[in-house]
């Protein structure tokens, strides 16, 4: 297995490669140059599978043997899941109404970005510990990826990590998850800005080849090939507990920020999972338009919302969902995305939509459903949820109740983590003692304030990391 660039530039590289890229020089995303194909058998084999070992049959078919051997592959799979809190590490809460939601947050942080991250740091420890080399990730977070990256590779002693994160638009859980690690290796910034404005530093250094060798740089965003290839995983587990007998369609609704867990979903379908996707986004819907209507278009401004880690309006991961369905065409897509950074917009050709709209669909939420969802889901079945994972259920919600879809919504985190979201739709907070204990421990971060040379402080952290 090799990857290559999704605009053309790059070609024939590793999974160490992969692992251990960011952008590509020329702008784009790896992306596998096969996509292995499951046979009808093979998913047959694999329904009564746990996650884990689900995990151990599809993460070596992109990971060659030569580069992992399988034994250590499976080992660092065993160790990436070994402290997750729920036995079966994902769980499907079977709720009133048909509601079906697939737990993906019993890991450290309380969200689903544990599951990929968890792994990518084993990956990155066995590989670094063979090379004897330090390597710098830089990762922006919208809310959840900063603090489960920090806390897969925390203490690392060959890595160090740079986070940029949105500075009051992270519910303050969020925030304290990353603010209060103190470890040598963690370095931290509270930008005065959305998750796409700091989003552009990031980009202006990856895009920086020379930079990126010389310093080491790596990102473990969801551009990172390995976390989209681990979240494929999930999709395959969700499918096999609504359908243990493979012979059917399951509909998973996908609460949707830079569409790294919708990409791994269609990655699944492209190998022979029968599955179809529910795109659902709150008002910042840039999404919901293009999937609709072809406008891939930025707005004005981000709306914050109480689903806060969607609040974007480049969902980088589109490039990759566009490369898939345009049958791997990377000059279409290197001439769509060339368009979108230089004019905040682009019209998506009929006939990739049209293949796009075979396999999902989208649906926008407003904040006031969203909190609808999370009363109602108590309401009905004492279960709360957080506004993410509300987004979804308002989907759910509003299909007809005789509809006979096997439906899954995707859980991307607890509820414990978004207790300001909670009481605004008139719940009360559950918090853990774990979170709790968050608010009365030191932080320590450095802010990017507007006015600044965000992408010349950001260069100076990573110089300053380089040379300790």
């Amino acid at each position: 297995m090799r990857y290559s660039s999704t605009r053309g530039g790059v070609k024939g590289q590793t999974f160490e490669q992969a692992l251990f890229s960011g952008y590509c020089s020329d702008g784009g995303l790896l992306f596998p140059d096969s996509v292995p194909q499951i046979p009808q058998e093979t998913l047959q084999t694999w329904a009564d599978l746990s996650y884990v070992d689900l995990c151990k049959e599809i993460l070596p078919l992109f990971v060659d043997d030569t580069e992992i051997p399988r034994k250590d592959l499976h080992d660092l799979i065993d160790r990436a899941f070994s402290k997750f809190r729920h036995p079966d590490v994902v769980n499907v809460a079977r709720l009133k109404k048909g509601l079906n939601v697939l737990e993906l947050w019993h890991g450290a942080t309380l969200a689903f970005k544990d599951l990929a991250l968890s792994c990518v740091g084993q990956f990155l420890e066995y590989f670094l510990e063979k090379r004897k080399k330090h390597v710098t990730i830089v990762v922006g977070t919208s809310g959840d990826t900063g603090s489960a990256a920090i806390e897969a590779v925390r203490g690392l002693k060959w890595v160090d990590i740079v986070v940029l994160l949105p500075h009051g638009r992270c519910s303050s859980i969020q925030e304290l998850q990353m603010t209060t690690v103190l470890d040598d290796n963690v370095h931290v910034f509270a930008v005065d800005g959305t998750s796409d404005d700091l989003d552009y530093p990031i980009k202006q250094c990856f895009v920086d080849a020379e930079f990126v060798q010389k310093h080491n740089l790596i990102s473990i965003n969801s551009i990172n090939w390995a976390r989209v290839m681990v979240q494929t995983v999930h999709h395959f587990y969700a499918y096999f507990q609504m359908c243990r007998s493979c012979d059917q369609e399951v509909e998973i609704v996908v609460p949707t920020g830079a569409m790294g867990n919708i990409t791994a979903g269609c990655i699944a379908r492209m190998m022979g999972l029968p599955v179809r996707f529910v795109s659902t986004v709150n008002v910042n819907d840039i999404v919901d338009r293009a999937l609709k209507q072809g406008d891939f278009s930025m707005a004005d401004k981000v709306i914050p919302t109480s689903s806060n880690s969607m609040d974007i309006q480049v969902p980088y991961n589109f490039e990759r969902i566009l490369y898939l369905f345009s049958g791997q065409d990377s000059a279409l897509v290197a001439r769509l995305l060339r368009e979108f950074e230089a004019t905040g917009k682009v019209a998506i050709p009929k006939n990739l939509l049209d293949k796009l709209n075979a396999v999902m669909r989208s649906y926008s939420v407003t904040e006031a459903d969203t909190l609808l969802a999370m009363r109602t889901c108590w309401e009905e079945n004492q279960y709360l949820l957080c506004p993410h994972t509300a987004v979804a259920a308002s989907y759910h919600m509003a299909q007809e109740s005789s509809s006979s879809c096997m439906r899954v919504c995707v859980a991307t985190a607890a509820a414990a983590k978004f207790p300001e979201a909670v009481e605004k739709a008139g719940l009360l907070p559950q918090p853990t003692p774990e979170l709790e204990a968050l608010i009365s421990m030191p932080t320590r971060y450095q802010d990017m304030k507007q006015g600044q040379d965000w992408e010349a402080m950001l260069r100076a952290k990573i110089q300053s990391v380089h040379l300790k």
